[in-house]
């Protein structure tokens, strides 16, 4: 390509940007450890805070470069299949779980808890989270589920806790469990969690599935 042949190009191209960018919008950007630590606290996003990870002799929690490490607090639900009761999301039977509140929650080969963070989030009106596992957990075979915290959503987090492997699993209360990834749209939402009263805003302990 010809030097001014390639002049008019870098022109057009760098001219249609101003006009995708208004049609389409800038896509969602990962938030850092500044954004995160001056919305945590000054607009309480995120208490308890922890400004810095902690490591020595835990599990990791904390902020980090660009997320931030929850814990998992000292109360889980366990399944249990003593009642043999069909799991059904649409009419849950509280007795396919066993309540435990210890330091130290002890998963069975091949099961399932539930769990609540220390933390209570407060997500603003731009902002999505996902969720990540942490990896000290997930070369032990345990995965940890979260969906995301929808813009506006607040509450402690319930925790969903698989033991994949053939041997029970230890879950460590009080210590990292997964990170949260803070996503921020160019744009405020047109409807938010709570704008239309989802179900779950507000929570305090551990839900359990809901229509």
């Amino acid at each position: 390509m010809k030097a001014g042949v390639f002049s008019e190009f870098v022109r057009g191209t760098a001219n249609q940007v101003p006009a995708y960018r208004a049609h389409h919008g800038d896509s969602l950007a990962i938030k850092s450890d500044r954004w995160i630590r001056k919305m945590a606290l000054e607009h309480e996003m995120i208490n308890p805070f922890s400004e810095k990870q902690v490591r020595e002799g835990v599990i990791s929690y904390g902020l980090s470069s660009y997320g931030y490490d929850l814990r998992v607090a000292d109360e889980f639900k366990i399944f249990t299949n003593v009642n043999s009761t069909v799991v059904d999301p649409k009419k849950f039977d509280e007795r396919s779980f066993v309540s435990v509140e210890a330091d130290v929650c002890v998963v069975p080969p091949n099961s399932f808890a539930l769990a609540r963070s220390v933390e209570y989030f407060k997500i603003p009106r731009d902002v999505l989270t996902i969720c990540v596992g942490k990896s000290t957990y997930a070369r032990c075979g345990i995965i940890v589920n979260v969906t995301p915290f929808e813009p506006e959503w607040e509450g402690f987090v319930t925790l969903e806790i698989s033991n994949t492997t053939p041997l029970p699993a230890r879950i460590y209360a009080n210590e990292g469990l997964c990170q949260i990834l803070f996503f921020q749209s160019d744009e405020a939402c047109e409807v938010s969690y709570k704008d239309k009263r989802g179900k779950y805003q507000g929570q305090k302990g551990i839900m359990l599935p809901k229509l």
